[in-house]
């Protein structure tokens, strides 16, 4: 059975995110919970908030025990970008894009990885 948590509108670029991401998918929950812990990276916060509450999820509306989830799927996908300005020289702007991350994390138990 798999269940999942989102994370919308994270003020980081999904690259960025992506990056922390691929630590973590295809491990065990307890595993990728001491990674996140341990991983010097902006995103690996709400990675791990956003973890806790997929497993809260399974726990709660499917009855899973959190000891035999493993992380099925994690990836970021781009949201809304928002534009800013800046001024450069002899009157002219440049555009800033401020991008934004859709966070989503799938977890399952240990029978459907078999």
């Amino acid at each position: 059975m798999r269940t999942h948590a989102k994370a919308r509108f994270i003020r980081q670029s999904p690259y960025k995110v992506r990056r922390v991401l691929d630590l973590v998918r295809g491990l065990p929950v307890g595993e990728a919970r001491v990674i996140l812990e341990h991983t010097n990276r902006r995103a690996a916060d709400v990675i791990l908030k956003c973890l806790d509450s997929a497993v809260a999820n399974a726990e709660h509306n499917l009855a899973l025990d959190a000891d035999e989830l493993f992380v099925a799927e994690a990836y970021a996908d781009e949201g809304p970008t928002l534009k800013r300005w800046r001024p450069r020289a002899r009157g002219r702007a440049t555009k800033i894009r401020k991008r934004t991350s859709h966070i989503t994390i799938v977890v399952a138990d240990e029978e459907e990885n078999e």
